[in-house]
């Protein structure tokens, strides 16, 4: 069907062309909203209509006369009416849709997928401080980055993970500080723990038992290893530095297992305070201030942020002499154009919308090279976890927040993935426990993997080899739900595309249960092990292409396809 539908674009951009010069670069088909309406929608006689200056039916009429002439649309198309004001309704011949099954047996796992283009491109995401496990917020940011980097890599892009975290600063500082009274044997509600009365910072000490777990480990001189560091404690409650350096190690450690179980992997892992020892933060601000994109005033140094869109200037250095959070992520974001990273998605919660127009004006400022909307960025809201019809209550600072990790051992990973991903990410979301352990079509994830599990359960009924199916006599598949579910087949590779586009993983959910929908329909609908076997075959051959693309799909959520559930 993609090769019918690319002959049928063909033939209407040259017909388009001929109407009016320039017009073929806009040749395009839609889906009507009304699947009895035909198979493809087709506008272009209303969009022409006015710089031709003519009746926009009356010129449907004569587009519809051209199209069935030219020998594509004789090949592939059944009827095209018109209705409306000029819409074209076109419906294909069966054998138009029957392609799409021998096109994905065919490709296999590479169904959808495009070459290798020659760009990179960077995915930062998780991007979780080292002082404390990993929550749900995290998890929704892991689901939503892996994805998308899947989606990159079907349209050809060579991807790259980045995780990048703040080792250094008041968050560390908290942490050592709230680990190292822990060793000496204090706890929260001890006269010697801060309290917001006496310690500003006593707010942000970290109170949950986890640091309890840092501090007996230390004590114990324990090794620990994680994915870009292994530290071994000197049990010294009053070296400083080495229990700053254990408790980043142990806590790196604690998220790495989180990562494994979610099956997730970085490539690199990018530190802060690198951008401080190798000079790239003062050489950025140095820069910014040889450009003349700064200003002193009343003892800080400012961004003229507002030349370039900010409702603001910033303040980029303060008055104690340190930089606000905004610049080194200016100087990071250097250092990705500088190591060839011409496109760049940053995932984040929406409580960093602020840091856009800060960190893009800082990025113009320096003059680079960078083009302005660099980086992208995806931005997500937090979740809310509800479990027996209450919720969770998630309180990072508490420590009695929801990880990612209880959210996995209390259904699965693909359930985790599946629903984290199954909304906009900006959109707010509720992740019902209950729910995702359920084992009815209400679960969209076991809705999907159903789908795959029943018809690897038809193919081992069958008992032959899927690889012989992939040149039979389709034309048997001629009923509404089988023709309904090769349409679906086809719209695979455009939403990858579109998805791509829009940096919006939740269309590949969107389509897999809609996928699944149609293939249930159809399973319903027809009877596959028929004993015509010209009639099996092409109905077995039908059913295998979508077991390959829900696959397909769920490998790009990094959900697996179950042969039984």
């Amino acid at each position: 069907m993609l090769t019918a539908k690319k002959q049928l674009l063909a033939a209407l951009s040259d017909v388009l062309e001929s109407f009016a010069p320039g017009a073929g670069a806009r040749a395009a088909f839609e889906s009507p909203k009304v699947a009895a309406h035909g198979d493809y929608a087709c506008t272009a006689a209303m969009q022409l209509a006015k710089p031709l200056k003519a009746n926009p039916r009356e010129l449907g009429e004569r587009l519809r006369t051209a199209l069935l002439a030219m020998p594509a649309f004789e090949r592939w198309v059944e009827a095209m009416d018109i209705a409306g004001p000029g819409f074209l309704n076109i419906r294909l011949k069966p054998a138009a849709k029957q392609q799409v099954v021998q096109e994905v047996l065919g490709a296999g796992t590479r169904f959808g997928m495009q070459p290798k283009r020659g760009d990179k491109v960077l995915v930062e995401f998780v991007s979780a401080n080292p002082t404390g496990p990993l929550h749900v917020g995290h998890g929704r940011q892991a689901a939503l980055g892996d994805a998308l980097c899947h989606l990159f890599a079907t349209q050809g892009w060579d991807v790259h993970r980045e995780f990048y975290y703040n080792d250094a600063g008041v968050q560390i500082d908290t942490l050592t500080k709230s680990t190292q009274l822990r060793a000496k044997g204090f706890k929260p509600g001890d006269e010697c723990w801060p309290t917001d009365s006496d310690n500003p910072l006593a707010k942000n000490f970290y109170n949950g038992d986890y640091i309890a777990d840092i501090a007996e480990a230390f004590k114990a001189r324990a090794t620990v290893k994680a994915d870009d560091r292994e530290f071994t404690a000197n049990g010294d409650v009053e070296d400083y530095d080495n229990i700053r350096q254990f408790a980043v190690a142990y806590l790196r450690n604690e998220q790495d297992k989180d990562l494994q179980a979610f099956n997730l992997h970085f490539d690199e892992y990018y530190l802060e305070s690198s951008l401080y020892t190798s000079g790239r933060v003062e050489a950025t601000v140095n820069r910014l201030i040889a450009n003349g994109k700064t200003y002193e005033q009343d003892g800080a140094l400012w961004l003229k942020s507002t030349d370039y869109g900010d409702d603001k200037d910033r303040v980029m250095r303060k008055q104690d002499g340190t930089y606000t959070y905004f610049v080194p992520d200016v100087a990071y974001h250097i250092a990705k154009w500088e190591r060839g990273f011409t496109k760049v998605v940053n995932i984040q919660g929406t409580d960093h919308h602020g840091t856009i127009a800060r960190v893009r004006a800082g990025l113009q400022a320096a003059d680079v090279g960078i083009p302005q909307g660099y980086p992208d960025y995806v931005l997500h809201t937090m979740v809310r976890v509800v479990k027996g019809g209450e919720e969770v209550k998630i309180s990072k600072r508490a420590g009695s927040y929801v990880t990612l990790r209880d959210l996995i051992e209390w259904t699965s990973k693909d359930a985790v993935r599946f629903f984290l991903l199954s909304r906009k990410p900006d959109t707010e979301y509720t992740f019902d426990v209950d729910l995702a352990v359920a084992k009815n079509n209400d679960n969209p994830v076991y809705y999907v993997q159903y789908a795959h599990a029943r018809i690897c359960s038809v193919l081992a009924g069958w008992g032959g080899d899927v690889a012989t199916l992939a040149d039979v006599d389709l034309s048997p598949l001629d009923g509404p739900q089988a023709q309904a579910l090769m349409l679906q087949l086809a719209k695979y590779p455009e939403m990858l595309t579109a998805a791509t586009e829009g940096e919006a993983p939740h269309d590949v959910t969107f389509y897999l249960r809609d996928l699944a929908a149609s293939y249930h329909s159809y399973y319903d609908a027809e009877r596959i092990l028929v004993d015509d076997a010209r009639v099996k075959t092409a109905r077995l051959a039908l059913v295998a292409a979508t077991a390959q693309v829900l696959h397909n799909g769920l490998a790009v959520l990094g959900v697996s396809a179950p042969r039984r559930m």
